[in-house]
């Protein structure tokens, strides 16, 4: 009895010791949830989340990775000190070193390069580890701007062509409704999307499956049947990679000859849909209707043509099209994995299209499709410095400039001018995994990187040694999401906005970027114009109480700071396009022609039309189901995103490894004609690279198509193969033509049983 007693009394005292902290995430996840960090005697014993009946207010509710991100962040294989490269680029052979020595020798680099090369020749890759309102790439382009300037960047590895895409038609990437728009819609149809696992963001699934409740069909269009389909109970329409646009195609061939079409919507909103509604000058041949019915190919777009290329049934097609066009209204909702392909672009024109086509646009419970950007809040900023250098690259571009910049014009993408007047020398890659991990062709981006006459200097800041890191010449030991104090944003919807709070010390001697770069600035002689007396802390409370300003329901900086998420209440309903579509003469479109841009005349009149077609119509991609490269390489190979990682984040967390191990998905058909069984180790290769993992052979992905997760840390073993599970060993560097974004989706790839090999 005693003993009963002490025992409930050191229960009651340990409970009594803990605190819980509320803070939300940081990293390039839509999720942005409420986590609630349990802390006894300065360190974190577990991570809590919202409860049932907060949920079902607002669903903030953390995934798996948020309730073990404590485990990832604060694990044992942190850098805990600068380090300095002895190796090879790339070995991950570092000697430790004094914040003051890497401090020199940053200063010295960026001023060496600069005066050599101009400033042109620096540049701040692409890092999406930390998207706190202050974060390290933000703040390097700040410094570098100060200093003369930088080679700047536009695009981002997740939504290139969608944003481009939406911007050349619609003239905004601003084309989304208010979400509660889908409970009005007669029909749900998800492409490319996959809202259950990629946490597009906290509102999308609890949405969809409102609408489920409410009886909504739902269909899903996607090589794989991915969880989103399961959790929604949906129709699933298995579709071959990079051949979305022939079946959009296909379905406007049939809405419009079964006369299922809104032709008074086309002729009022649209231009170069056909003949009679073309750019002054342009023959009306090259409308989107001759396309269409074949007058110049003699091959109508029907939707038997579209079933030998997408690999979906002409029936599936027709019943489809009829169901979206009838359908009044419906909401075709596109993701962003169909974009990520060979001429992505054109699938995202395609769903566009058929939107105008059934009168969807800026109608409640419609959907325009495209980028679907929606912002009722103003999110805060870091006071930015303009860029002295008017030059910019597409983000996917970078190893291109790296090798030959200087070569680089507006046909690879450039802006703000003709051409690049150097490589690129100096990357400073802070908290980001794209140096090779995200990238594509690692094997070739590792080749480019480890020539240190190309590039001759790379700086990275990071928490752990990622296959990026590996590449730094100064290394530097960052402070993860729960070591600092900073302000969190809405990936895309949701009317919130969050506080991350610092729950404790930084490990070793890691660093918040801002600090160290305060000392770079000082260096340099711009320390008073970079930080401008303010700590972090300062800049916090500045950049919140000027957005308190304009967004007059946040409290008061005191009490937002406390941590956790803070939900607006005041939102208004918001239809895109809804003031154009029924006055365009007083509110035209903001595009050339001041309507939604079939035909594109901007990519018509110049270079663009030589591999980029003015309207959208399918264009057979390089690696794709028709390539004769098949007789070598038989299976197409996609990406997906999992809830075991964001990105490539808590690859290092084996509690997670359970959500979905390192594998291969492979439909029996193809595994049965190779001698695969489930479970074998395989050998996954084309002209790329090659790795080995386990098989996953199931029906739950199309014949001829595989399918991998992306994100997982590449671990080349001595002869190249890498055993990490990588996808980027065996995707393709070459960028979408419009865009110049990311295409590391379309890949050919053959599949054999790994005892092969020896």
């Amino acid at each position: 009895m005693i003993y009963s007693r002490k025992r409930a009394y050191c229960v009651v005292k340990r409970m009594a010791e803990e605190k819980i902290i509320e803070t939300t995430g940081l990293n390039n996840c839509g999720g942005r949830c409420l986590l609630r960090a349990h802390v006894r005697h300065g360190k974190i014993v577990k991570m809590s989340t919202q409860s049932a009946e907060e949920r079902a207010l607002i669903n903030l509710a953390a995934c798996p990775k948020g309730l073990k991100c404590h485990e990832t962040f604060l694990g044992s294989d942190r850098i805990l000190y600068p380090m300095i490269r002895v190796g090879e680029r790339g070995e991950g052979r570092f000697r430790r070193a004094s914040w003051q020595e890497a401090i020199d020798i940053i200063a010295k680099e960026w001023v060496r390069i600069r005066d050599a090369y101009g400033v042109g020749s620096r540049y701040v890759n692409y890092a999406t580890g930390m998207c706190g309102v202050i974060n390290g790439p933000g703040l390097a382009r700040r410094l570098l701007a100060l200093d003369g300037g930088y080679l700047g960047r536009y695009n981002s590895y997740s939504s290139a062509c969608m944003t481009k895409a939406t911007e050349l038609m619609m003239g905004t990437p601003y084309s989304g409704n208010s979400l509660e728009s889908w409970l009005e819609s007669k029909l749900i149809i998800l492409w490319g999307h996959n809202p259950a696992d990629s946490r597009f963001d906290c509102a999308t699934m609890d949405y969809l499956q409102k609408a489920r409740d409410k009886g909504i069909p739902i269909v899903v269009v996607d090589p794989r049947r991915s969880p989103t389909v399961e959790k929604l109970g949906a129709e699933w329409i298995p579709i071959r990679p990079a051949t979305d646009a022939a079946m959009l195609d296909a379905m406007a061939y049939v809405i419009y000859t079964e006369g299922l079409h809104n032709q008074k919507f086309l002729d009022k909103c649209c231009i170069g849909f056909d003949s009679e509604h073309m750019p002054e000058g342009i023959d009306g041949s090259e409308s989107y209707l001759s396309y269409l019915l074949g007058e110049n190919d003699a091959c109508p777009k029907t939707p038997r043509w579209a079933a030998e290329i997408c690999g979906v049934s002409a029936e599936t097609i027709i019943s489809l099209a009829r169901r979206y066009a009838t359908a009044k209204p419906a909401a075709l909702i596109q993701g962003l994995g169909a974009q990520r392909h060979s001429y992505g672009e054109q699938g995202v024109r395609g769903g566009i299209l058929l939107a105008c086509m059934t009168g969807n646009v800026g109608v409640w419970g419609g959907w325009s499709c495209g980028n679907a950007f929606v912002r009722s809040h103003e999110n805060p900023t870091f006071p930015k410095v303009e860029n002295p250098f008017s030059m910019s690259i597409a983000a996917y571009t970078w190893t291109q400039a790296v090798v030959n910049g200087h070569e680089m014009t507006s046909l690879d993408g450039v802006e703000g001018g003709d051409k690049l007047p150097s490589d690129v020398k100096m990357i400073i890659n802070l908290g980001g995994n794209c140096l090779i991990n995200q990238h594509g062709d690692i094997n070739r981006t590792a080749e480019i990187l480890k020539d240190t006459s190309k590039c001759e200097f790379i700086l990275c800041s990071d928490l752990f040694m990622t296959a990026s890191a590996k590449f730094a010449d100064v290394l530097l030991p960052a402070v993860s999401p729960l070591e600092q104090d900073n302000i969190a944003m809405p990936w895309q919807y949701g009317d919130f906005l969050g506080y991350a709070k610092k729950i404790v010390e930084p490990m070793g001697e890691s660093r918040f970027e801002y600090d160290w770069l305060c000392e770079v600035a000082e260096k340099l002689g711009y320390g008073e114009a970079f930080s401008q007396g303010k700590s972090s802390e300062d800049w916090l409370r500045y950049i919140y109480d000027d957005l308190r300003t304009r967004e007059r329901e946040l409290p008061e900086y005191e009490e937002f700071s406390k941590g956790g998420i803070f939900c607006y209440k005041n939102n208004k309903r918001f239809i895109a396009f809804e003031k154009e579509c029924s006055d365009i003469e007083n509110h035209p479109f903001n595009t050339p022609s001041g309507k939604i841009e079939i035909f594109s005349n901007k990519v018509y009149i110049n270079n663009y039309k030589d591999f980029f077609p003015a309207i959208p119509r399918y264009v057979e991609p390089i690696e794709g189901y028709s390539d004769a490269l098949r007789e070598k390489w038989p299976l197409q190979l996609i990406g997906f995103h999992t809830m075991r990682r964001g990105h490539s984040i808590h690859d290092n967390n084996p509690s997670l490894e359970a959500i979905e191990p390192r594998r291969i998905w492979i439909n029996p058909k193809d595994a049965e004609c190779r001698g695969i069984s489930q479970g074998d180790m395989v050998k996954v290769f084309n002209d790329r690279g090659e790795i080995i993992l386990s098989a996953y052979v199931t029906e739950d992905i199309m014949e001829g198509v595989t399918a991998m997760s992306q994100g997982a840390w590449y671990a080349p073993d001595k002869n190249g193969c890498d055993r990490g599970g990588n996808i980027n060993v065996l995707t393709s560097l070459r960028p979408t033509p419009y865009a110049r974004g990311n295409g590391q989706h379309t890949n050919l790839v053959e599949v054999i049983l790994a005892a092969e090999k020896q």
